[in-house]
């Protein structure tokens, strides 16, 4: 098969084609970002910009299956357009198959809602391509390890209420999305990517007080509090904003969910939140 891969400069993308590579089968893997240079070797790099349309005409020609990561776009409606746009680039040009990297929780949602995209693209998808695959990740424990990072000098972890996560490496996300692409029997199919565990913010502070070898706690605090402290800390609206969506979706139990998918599809256990953080901090 002739395989691509959109979005193949991100971390996750990068991960997608390791893993990719790594199973033979003699496939071809075209690496498509806005960024081709920076394709490793071993693959073919084609220029594919989400928000100009007409260069993914060319970058999915001849494709047999196609990856859709979301961009990092934080602009309320960008990812959901830029989204639709390529599904229908895809269609035009013959995939067959699309996978596409959504988020776990993933439910009706308007603008300026960041679910609002993952939402708008699923339902595109589903309606559109003539086969496809829906990825649903849950938080990227690396992610929440940068924050837990940023805020290790003060000490606390901070969040909106309780909540419960069930954090996912991205490499373990990378994984899954290698096997649903290789193998059959996943057209139609919604997964729900996860680790092996979920954890509430208290357990997010216990593991990284061990990790750390410092005191770290958890403290929920109201929305007022957590926008000021973001925009005393620089950051610009859009990120501000994206950080208090998630903390909602957070504790509104969007992340609450457990399955067994990632082994399913890759082949090996999840790797715990725990050991990607002492991984991390090696």
């Amino acid at each position: 098969m002739k395989i691509g891969i959109n979005g193949a400069s991100g971390k996750l993308g990068a991960a997608i084609i390791e893993e990719l590579s790594s199973r033979g089968g003699g496939h071809q893997i075209v690496a498509i970002s806005r960024s081709p240079e920076k394709a490793g070797s071993g693959v073919e790099a084609r220029k594919g910009d989400y928000d100009q349309p007409e260069t993914l005409q060319d970058a999915y020609a001849g494709l047999d299956r196609l990856v859709l990561i979301p961009s990092a776009d934080l602009r309320p409606g960008a990812r959901g357009a830029q989204l639709k746009s390529a599904i229908d680039v895809a269609e035009k040009s013959g995939v067959q198959h699309i996978v596409l990297l959504s988020a776990a929780g993933t439910r009706e949602a308007a603008i300026p809602a960041l679910g609002e995209s993952y939402w708008t693209a699923e339902q595109h998808l589903i309606k559109s391509a003539p086969h496809w695959t829906i990825l649903r990740m849950n938080y990227f424990a690396q992610s929440m390890i940068d924050e837990v990072m940023m805020s290790q000098s003060q000490g606390m972890l901070a969040g909106l209420g309780e909540d419960r996560v069930a954090y996912v490496s991205r490499n373990d996300v990378a994984a899954a999305t290698a096997g649903a692409v290789l193998g059959e029997g996943h057209a139609g199919a919604i997964y729900n990517l996860t680790g092996p565990d979920a954890l509430t913010g208290h357990d997010v502070a216990a593991v990284a007080s061990e990790a750390l070898g410092k005191a770290i706690v958890f403290a929920s605090i109201t929305e007022e509090q957590l926008r000021g402290g973001l925009g005393q800390a620089g950051l610009p609206d859009l990120v501000v904003n994206a950080i208090m969506d998630i903390k909602k979706t957070f504790v509104e139990g969007h992340f609450d969910v457990l399955t067994h998918d990632v082994e399913r599809l890759s082949g090996r256990a999840p790797v715990s939140f725990r050991n990607v953080f002492a991984a991390t901090k090696s």
